[in-house]
C-alpha cells in the first residue's frame, strides 16, 4: 500500500507486490486547513475503500509506505511540520495508521521516496550506487549507497540544493549562488529575468519579451518552449543552467562515486537543452575516473513517480524488516 501526502492532494495506491503492479488508486484533496486528524481520517477511509473495492483483506497487506515532504523523522515515523502542512507538528503518522490496520507502515521524505521508486522500478534498476535528483520546484537528492537508501543521521542527507555553486547568483534554498538557485524551475526563471534587462539594454530581441514589463512573466516552461523554437536568449539561459548543473553533478560524482545519476522533472522534459553544456562542464570539473563510470540519465517514471515512490517505501521497509527478523 502506498500513501502519498501532499499539501494540495493525497493519494492511496494499492499494488500487487511481486511483480509490482498497481491495482487501484484513490486521490483526493488534502484540505490542509482542516488539520492533520481530519486528513489522516480521510486517508484511513481511503485505504479501507480501496481494499474493499479491490476485494483485498487487510491481513493480505504486507506493508504501507508514506511519502511526504520533510522535515520528518523516518526512523520513528514522525512528520515534523513541513512548510505545506504547518499543523503537522510531531505527528506520529505511521503509528496512527499502523495501529488502526495492524500492518507495518514506513515513512520517508519525498526525495528519498522518488529515489527508491526510480531504483526499484525505473531508470536505476540494478544499481548499487545511485543518486536521484528532483530538479523541479527545488533541487534535492535521494541517495542509494551500497544497495540501500541512505538518509543520514537525522534525515537530512541529500540536501544538495544548498551547495553553493558560485559566490553570487539567484537565491535558492535561502542561499545566493546555490545549486537550487541555478537549477530549479524558479532558479531558471530568476536567472532569465536578471539577464533579460541587460538583453533589452543591448537592443537584442526575444520572443519572450519586448520590454521590461514583460520580464516577470518568464518561467522555465516558457523558456523551454522558446528555446525549442530556436530563441537565442532562451537557449543561452538553458546553456548556463546546464553549466551549473554540470558543476553540481561534478561535486556529487567526486564525493559519492555513483554508477548512475537519475534526474527528474525539468531534465526529463528539457534535458536536450542542457546536456551539451552540462557534459562539457563535467569533463572540466569531475575526476575522470569517477566520471568515466557514472551514467547520467533522465528519470523513467514520469507522472507516476509519486505512486511508485510511496510503494517503494513500503517495499523497502518490508524487505528491511524481513532482513532484521532473519538476522535476529
Amino acid at each position: 500500500m502506498g500513501i502519498d501526502i501532499g499539501g494540495t492532494k493525497c493519494a492511496v495506491i494499492l499494488a500487487q507486490s511481486d511483480p509490482v503492479k498497481i491495482i487501484r488508486k484513490k486521490a483526493f484533496a488534502t484540505e490542509q486547513p482542516r488539520g492533520y486528524k481530519y486528513i489522516i481520517s480521510n486517508i484511513i477511509n481511503a485505504v479501507e475503500n480501496v481494499l474493499a473495492e479491490s476485494n483485498v483483506k487487510v491481513s493480505d497487506v504486507l506493508a504501507a509506505g508514506i511519502s511526504c515532504g520533510g522535515p520528518l523523522d523516518s526512523k520513528n515515523g514522525i512528520i515534523k511540520r513541513p512548510p505545506n502542512l504547518p499543523d503537522w507538528d510531531e505527528v506520529p503518522v505511521t503509528h496512527m495508521i499502523g495501529s488502526h490496520f495492524g500492518f507495518p507502515v514506513f515513512l520517508q521524505n519525498d526525495a528519498n521516496a522518488c529515489a527508491l521508486a526510480e531504483w526499484k522500478y525505473g531508470a536505476g534498476r540494478g544499481c548499487e550506487n545511485m543518486v536521484f535528483l528532483t530538479f523541479g520546484t527545488g533541487m534535492g537528492a535521494g541517495l542509494i549507497l551500497d544497495g540501500k537508501l541512505y538518509s543520514g543521521t537525522n534525515d537530512m542527507a541529500g540536501e544538495v540544493g544548498h551547495i553553493r555553486i558560485e559566490n553570487d547568483g539567484p537565491v535558492g534554498y535561502s542561499k545566493a549562488g546555490s545549486f537550487e538557485g541555478f537549477c530549479s524551475g524558479g532558479g531558471i526563471a530568476r536567472t532569465a529575468r536578471q539577464a533579460a534587462l541587460q538583453y533589452i539594454e543591448e537592443g537584442k530581441k526575444s520572443v519572450l519579451f519586448e520590454n521590461a514589463e514583460e520580464i516577470e512573466s518568464i518561467t522555465a516552461k516558457t523558456l523551454a518552449i522558446a528555446a525549442d523554437d530556436g530563441d537565442e536568449f532562451a537557449l543561452g539561459i538553458y546553456r548556463k543552467c546546464g553549466e551549473k548543473l554540470g558543476k553540481g553533478l561534478a561535486i556529487i560524482i567526486d564525493i559519492l562515486n555513483p554508477e548512475k545519476i537519475v534526474i527528474g522533472s525539468i531534465y526529463e522534459r528539457s534535458g536536450h537543452l542542457l546536456r551539451e553544456s552540462m557534459y562539457r562542464t563535467l569533463e572540466e570539473e569531475a575526476l575522470s575516473l569517477s566520471y568515466g563510470c557514472c551514467e547520467i540519465v533522465a528519470a523513467e517514471l514520469g507522472d507516476s513517480i509519486g505512486d511508485y515512490a510511496a510503494l517503494g517505501i513500503a517495499a523497502s521497509g518490508y524487505e528491511r524488516m524481513c532482513e532484521d527478523e532473519r538476522n535476529s
